[in-house]
């Protein structure tokens, strides 16, 4: 019984994997252009483009990390893999270690042959979170901590000055957040942080053809899959990490004070990552907006 239900399990997780990929193929096929934003190969792509590729050549494995979707940990197996025999507990390693420059391989320190060649050859992974609980991750770890002082203060006091009455110490809303990503300026000085910049702008989902692709709502799970498809599975343990909250009640909490028509623009900015990755649209949140739209082009006709 219990290798029959290890057997199913298996098999559910493949046809889940392959529906994941299947899609993306898809969704990059009809619109691939847009989406890549006119860059139709990796010889398109700068080196900054590519440095959230971090390389592992003692095991022929490339992952794209992903800010807010347990990157910290998969750095820490990235570092442990680098390292070698006998594998460290991932779970030792100081956050420092994988976060500093230079302690991780990344596809931007080769050469564009050497690139080309490891993209072609080596098993590439990346995890995906539903794209508006990763916004509300990046505010509250980002803002919400007044001991982040890289974000807290410089950031915090620019938004506050172009959206709000800046108190002291600066405090901003989740609301301020979502109007600064929304302001044209925003992107238009600097790209966005790669805490909240979208993710297929950071992993070039349709140009790297991905030989896994898991969800942060599934992050345990997926993990042991992950480890067992590359034969790991007896040498490394990933790090327990929180049950992730995806409820409609949740996000209905965070963008409760958020006005319905930016609501719709957020979720245009953020839409290609919805359908990419397979996350639903969040229509519990956009339907009075989508309601609205309505109801002001028939005023518009009439």
């Amino acid at each position: 019984m219990y290798l029959l239900l290890l057997l199913i399990t298996a098999e559910r997780m493949h046809n889940l994997q392959e529906g994941r990929k299947q899609l993306l193929k898809e969704i990059c096929e009809n619109d691939k252009e847009a989406i890549s934003k006119g860059k139709r190969s990796l010889e398109d792509l700068s080196d900054s483009e590519l440095e959230n590729l971090v390389v592992d050549d003692k095991h022929g494995i490339i992952y794209c990390y992903i800010p807010k979707v347990a990157c910290t940990n998969w750095k820490r197996v990235m570092y442990v893999l680098k390292h070698g025999e006998p594998y460290q507990d991932p779970s030792s390693i100081y956050d420092q270690y994988v976060h500093g420059f230079g302690n991780l391989r990344l596809l931007s320190n080769h050469t564009r042959i050497e690139r080309k060649a490891k993209l072609k050859h080596y098993t590439k992974f990346l995890f995906v979170r539903d794209p508006f609980v990763r916004l509300i991750s990046a505010f509250r770890d980002k803002f919400e901590d007044s001991k982040n002082d890289y974000y807290y203060n410089p950031l915090s006091q620019h938004i506050q000055r172009l959206y709000d009455h800046p108190p002291y110490p600066p405090r901003i809303t989740f609301y301020n957040f979502i109007q600064y990503l929304l302001d044209p300026q925003t992107e238009q000085n600097l790209p966005f942080d790669p805490h909240w910049r979208q993710m297929h702008r950071l992993c070039h989902p349709c140009l790297i053809q991905y030989d896994f692709i898991g969800h942060q709502e599934t992050l345990q799970e997926d993990a042991e899959q992950l480890l067992n498809t590359l034969k790991l599975q007896n040498d490394i343990k990933f790090p327990p990490s929180y049950v992730n909250i995806t409820t409609p009640e949740y996000l209905s909490g965070w963008f409760r004070k958020v006005p319905l028509v930016e609501r719709m623009k957020l979720y245009k900015l953020y839409e290609t990552d919805f359908k990419l990755f397979g996350y639903r649209k969040p229509d519990e949140l956009l339907d009075g907006c989508m309601k609205q739209q309505q109801f002001t082009d028939i005023a518009l006709k009439s």
